[in-house]
């Protein structure tokens, strides 16, 4: 049976729609705000899957072109393709929220996917696929902690904006989204143009107020059309010894073992490097099987223990930094690891920049392009272009293990996005610094936020390649040890191990004054506010802390770029003159390009971008592009060439696609009988202006450049010939043709 639920939102109606769409899947359901509409899907398989040791939950965002009234610009492929980064990151965006409210032993596949099936152009489906995710889950039989919601926050004008328009975004000095519920945040994703920390967690307080009418609405969904929760079924060993009180035996008799051996193996000296704590960790394992085997507990009965043994390991962690404020490699809470930070690494590239925190390493470098290397992106939310890009790679070595070299996965896609967001807006625009650039950051060593890394060495890179910044920017990763009971602590510089349970992954990048991006998930059931306010504030004395380190590396950008860097000359043409520039068919664009090796651009407002990395060749496709437009004045001198010979005259090229005329009585002050007397086609010739006639025809003369003979005077008009006036006929009817009056 179709129901429908509705709740004023943001000035706009938001509506739920059950029962009509995908009746076989566990919970489905359509939301609706504006006409943009969101199909939500949530299935659970009824088998457990045999051998792994984490929660199979997929989560994927399909980008549907028809959903905008738009089919594939490809001539050859109509069908969609792989999915967008922007779908990609939709999909990690509700992925994020919805994770943490699973039980972490649950081993039944679980998929949710969100279908746009319809957009406005006005309302982002993102937070439609929150709130669609959060309600099939909710009414579904899947078991789930939920529901959440999703929203998204703006500030106009310093007002408070719910949901803005895309229009309405780009006037937003932040663009906040969120997941959770009005008492905690499970989610956040944000980009900010330097805002104070003070204003971001005001803008997260006025968020979660208006998740309540959203929340509500979920919950009324659940009552009117959910169904009962499934009762899982328990993976029953097949060893008849084995049973649920004899499983929880052997995980209390590991705890025990644990709480002693803990202290003793992880905290007797610092672990200073990964290979430390997991030699550490061995060492644990190791114990506690030669344990089980003294006290004859077979492999069966021990395979509880030790599906549970890193939890528990984590948990004892967790425990030590709440307590004794310890960390494993011997830190203060709000420590960070050892910093370095080194530019101009590479020879031939035109910006690099090196940035270590403890062993994780990044080797940022970039490349500047012209204006035509933008990329276009082609999506629902329309076709646009893109001139700052960020590639992040992270190869199997560099957290020494070894694996296959494919593209970029979903965790590699978003790493690279959230660093890009991160440097979008202190960088300049595109009339101040016209290059395309990209910047592609290989990690070379991970342990603890590469994705902070690398946007602090993307700033190293940028400013190494003279792309005019307006301030470096800086990121770290803040963590969280919390315990059952409500005790917390929270961690500046994450790493490894002490990302257990309770814990959370807390990014913040920006400048010395203020924030530009967030990201934030948790694996706990929700941030309070006080855990936010103390994050922000260790987040903001670490990040002032890194970039110190990095300003000693370099404190300014460069003010001339690499010599390996192509030049860009940028000006404006009018713009009914590009129509010249390009000549039929691009005959006279592909000409300058030929004939000085540059690359040409031109917008459809007439600016045009010439770029080279040869000096001489730019200056001469800029010169020949001005001449094309460039008007011709009286008195101008030019060198031109003769490009036609008539009886009365030659025509002389001034400009490229400019010719004039030296009418034959202009070319000495001695009489010439005929032009080609005392010119050839090709002839390099010096010519001055003398008029514009009303027909915006060119006149030109050759005798007023040379000096007048002394005692010159005007010579008597020629005699008329047989065929008329200018003397005797040529050609056929006498020396110069058919005779008759010369033609002008």
């Amino acid at each position: 049976m179709t129901q429908q639920f509705s709740t004023e939102w943001g000035g706009k109606t938001l509506t739920i729609e059950t029962g009509k769409l995908a009746g076989q899947a566990s919970g489905a359901c359509t939301v609706r705000y504006g006409d943009t509409v969101v199909l939500a899907t949530a299935v659970m398989s009824d088998n457990i899957r045999e051998g792994i040791d984490f929660f199979p939950l997929i989560v994927d965002f399909e980008e549907k072109l028809y959903a905008a009234g738009k089919i594939k610009g490809s001539r050859f492929i109509k069908r969609e393709g792989r999915p967008s980064d922007e779908a990609i990151l939709t999909g990690r965006l509700v992925d994020r929220g919805m994770r943490p409210l699973f039980d972490d032993t649950l081993r039944n596949e679980v998929q949710l996917i969100m279908d746009a099936l319809s957009f406005d152009g006005e309302n982002d489906p993102d937070v439609l696929s929150i709130i669609a995710a959060s309600c099939a889950l909710n009414m579904s039989d899947i078991p789930w902690n939920g529901p959440i919601g999703g929203i998204r926050v703006g500030q106009i004008d310093g007002e408070w904006v719910i949901n803005p328009s895309y229009e309405a975004r780009l006037k937003s000095t932040l663009d906040l989204m969120i997941s959770g519920t009005p008492e905690k945040i499970m989610m956040i994703e944000a980009g900010a143009n330097q805002v104070s920390e003070e204003t971001f967690l005001e803008a997260l307080v006025f968020a979660q107020k208006h998740l309540r009418p959203v929340m509500e609405l979920i919950n009324e969904v659940r009552q009117k059309a959910g169904v009962p929760k499934r009762i899982l079924k328990q993976d029953v060993d097949a060893d008849p010894e084995t049973s649920a009180a004899d499983e929880n035996e052997v995980v209390s008799k590991t705890r025990a073992y644990l709480a002693e051996k803990v202290s003793e193996v992880m905290f007797a000296k610092p672990l200073m490097t990964k290979a430390d704590r997991k030699g550490a960790f061995t060492t644990l394992k190791t114990g506690l099987e030669e344990m089980f085997n003294k006290e004859n507990i077979g492999k069966d009965r021990r395979k509880a223990a030790f599906t549970m043994f890193k939890k528990i390991v984590e948990e004892f962690i967790t425990e030590k930094i709440i307590k004794d404020g310890r960390r494993l490699d011997g830190r203060a809470l709000t420590e960070i690891r050892p910093l370095t930070s080194e530019v101009a690494v590479l020879p031939r590239t035109h910006g690099s920049g090196l940035f270590s925190r403890g062993e994780t390493q990044v080797l940022s470098v970039a490349t500047l392009g012209s204006p035509g290397m933008e990329q276009t992106l082609e999506g629902i939310e329309g076709d646009s272009k893109k001139r700052y890009m960020h590639h992040y790679n992270f190869p199997p070595f560099s957290v020494g293990e070894t694996g296959p070299m494919r593209g970029p996965g979903r965790r590699e896609i978003g790493h690279g996005a959230l660093a890009e967001k991160a440097l979008v807006p202190v960088l300049p625009s595109k009339e101040e610094f016209p290059y395309t650039v990209r910047v592609v950051s290989e990690v070379l060593s991970s342990n603890g936020s590469s994705s902070m890394g690398s946007t602090c060495g993307s700033t190293l890179a940028l400013m190494d390649a003279g792309v005019p910044i307006k301030a470096p920017v800086a990121g770290i990763a803040m963590g969280l040890a919390s315990d059952k009971n409500g005790d917390w602590k929270v961690i500046t510089d994450l790493q490894d191990l002490e990302d257990g349970p309770g814990g959370m992954d807390f990014k913040i990048a920006g400048t010395e004054t203020g924030i530009t991006a967030i990201q934030m998930d948790t694996k706990t059931l929700g941030l309070t506010p006080d855990i936010l306010k103390q994050t922000f504030n260790q987040a903001r004395d670490a990040r002032l802390q890194i970039l110190k380190v990095m300003a000693s590396a370099i404190g300014e950008v460069r003010r001339e770029l690499s010599q390996y860097a192509p030049r860009i000359i940028a000006f404006k043409i009018p713009i009914d003159k590009i129509r010249e520039v390009i000549g039929p068919g691009g005959k006279i664009i592909n000409g300058i390009i030929a004939e000085t090796g540059v690359q040409i651009d031109i917008e459809q407002d007439g600016m045009v971008s010439v770029t080279s990395v040869n000096a001489e060749g730019l200056d001469k496709a800029v010169q020949m592009i001005k001449d094309i437009i460039r008007t011709v004045e009286p008195g101008e001198i030019f060198e031109g060439t003769v490009v036609r010979i008539e009886d009365f005259g030659a025509f002389v090229q001034v400009l490229p696609n400019q010719d004039g005329l030296v009418h034959v009585s202009e070319m000495d002050w001695e009489r010439v009988r005929h032009p080609s007397d005392l010119v050839k086609l090709g002839d390099k010739v010096k010519v001055i202006v003398r008029e514009i006639d009303e027909k915006g025809r060119i006149n030109l003369s050759m005798r007023q450049l040379k000096p007048q003979p002394e005692g010159w005077t005007p010579p008597p008009p020629m005699p008329r010939g047989p065929g008329g006036f200018g003397g005797p006929r040529r050609g056929p009817n006498g020396p110069g043709g058919r005779g008759g009056r010369p033609r002008y």
